[in-house]
């Protein structure tokens, strides 16, 4: 591991202010702390956020929730608003990683997750995410775990996160202070970025600027459900997973917000999904037009061909399970 130095900040805006060149925060450093064992990531400062108050979840008047972005994932899944509420939140959150990491990793890195992408670990390979412009040995060689939508020439890297889809799901907006002192809030459907030719940089985030707080819209009606497919039952990222939250009125399909994990380089949602399913009643036929409309553009690379059937089978079963169809 490179050599780095170290700084514990007191506030959010010394946080931002102790961040130049190559710094990084680090809070649970779950998955920091292994990059910087590979020599993928290297900087030259660490600024220690972990002791900032900011691991509350706190009611709003509107309904929703405010959670800090240092609430552990194992608080934020067990917290009673939480399950009453946002179940799907809960069961995404107890889907991922193990018990240890839940109770060490943040909700602020849990959406910062990299990719786990074998070629990105590896320092041998050509990777345009890890070492810009050099290639990308995933396509045409063992992409089982990668994407499918999303794609780019240049990248097919997956994101890993199961907390993220749920937020997806739930119309989340994440709330950041900026290296100038500044605010924002950005909803959770602006915040990542496709790959494009430029895969190493994967959210809106500007330089310096830090996670704060995550908020939840006040809870939408309708069933929860959380559905993940992996090669063992715990301890493993998806291969694909589906969010959802759907309500049925009066014998049709009266709202649905679905999202899906495995698929893309970001948690994936697409609108013509929910548009093949509200109004509708259920059904197979109605939920298999959904599931079409979710892989009309996707593309397998060879070893992730199965994906693409294997989302469909799960988002299906997840609709089954949400309607009573």
């Amino acid at each position: 591991m490179k050599t780095f130095t170290y700084e514990k900040a007191a506030t959010p805006e010394a946080a931002v202010a102790d961040i130049v060149g190559s710094a990084k925060f680090i809070a649970g450093g779950t998955n920091l702390l292994d990059l910087m064992k590979l020599q993928i990531e290297t900087p030259d400062k660490l600024v220690d956020i972990s002791r900032l108050d900011l691991a509350k979840i706190e009611e709003r008047e509107d309904g929703g929730l405010t959670i800090g972005a240092l609430v552990p994932n194992s608080d934020l899944a067990a917290d009673p608003r939480v399950i009453a509420k946002y179940e799907v939140l809960s069961r995404a959150l107890l889907a991922g990683a193990s018990g240890q990491l839940r109770n060490k990793a943040s909700t602020g890195g849990n959406m910062l997750q990299r990719t786990r992408c074998y070629y990105f670990y590896d320092t041998a390979a050509k990777c345009n995410k890890r070492e810009p412009g050099t290639g990308c040995d995933a396509i045409g060689g063992f992409n089982r775990i990668l994407a499918v939508l999303g794609t780019s020439e240049h990248c097919i890297a997956t994101h890993p996160s199961d907390m993220a889809v749920a937020m997806r799901a739930l119309d989340a907006t994440i709330v950041t202070l900026k290296a100038d002192g500044d605010r924002r809030r950005i909803s959770v459907h602006e915040f990542y970025r496709l790959p494009g030719d430029t895969p190493h940089i994967e959210t809106v985030l500007e330089a310096g600027e830090l996670i704060t707080h995550i908020e939840l819209p006040a809870p939408a009606k309708g069933k929860h459900a959380y559905r993940k497919v992996r090669d063992r039952a715990s301890y493993a990222f998806a291969l694909v997973s589906v969010a959802g939250v759907v309500s049925v009125e009066d014998g049709r399909i009266a709202s649905a917000s679905l999202a899906f994990g495995g698929l893309g380089p970001m948690p994936w949602k697409n609108d013509a999904v929910e548009a093949a399913l509200v109004g509708s009643a259920p059904s197979d036929a109605v939920f298999a037009a959904a599931a079409d409309a979710l892989v009309a553009d996707a593309r397998g690379f060879g070893s992730n061909d199965f994906k693409i059937p294997l989302v469909k089978r799960t988002l299906i079963a997840t609709l089954r399970e949400l309607t009573g169809a």
